[in-house]
């Protein structure tokens, strides 16, 4: 699978963001902050991370879709693949 141009874009735009709420998680927890706010910064690094599969997965599903041959084995194997990974992020 290849994605376009936009989705990589917008894929690295997300993990970029990602990794910039691990550095103040990591940084968080090394100054003792309270827990609630851990947990907040977490639930976010969280929900960007998922955002930034759904993207890739979806993607990837469109592509399948518009490139393969309805009831091909192909196309039936690919779409198998797709719904195994979109649900490891579920």
């Amino acid at each position: 699978m290849e994605l376009s141009e936009d989705v990589m874009s917008d894929v690295v735009k997300r993990l970029r963001r990602a990794q910039g709420q691990v550095g103040g998680l990591i940084q968080m927890i090394e100054d003792g902050r309270d827990c609630k706010d851990v947990v907040t910064q977490l639930a976010a690094v969280s929900r960007a991370l998922d955002r930034a599969g759904f993207k890739i997965i979806a993607s990837g599903l469109e592509q399948c879709l518009q490139n393969g041959e309805e009831g091909s084995p192909q196309l039936e194997a690919d779409r198998a693949e797709l719904e195994k990974l979109f649900l490891s992020l579920a």
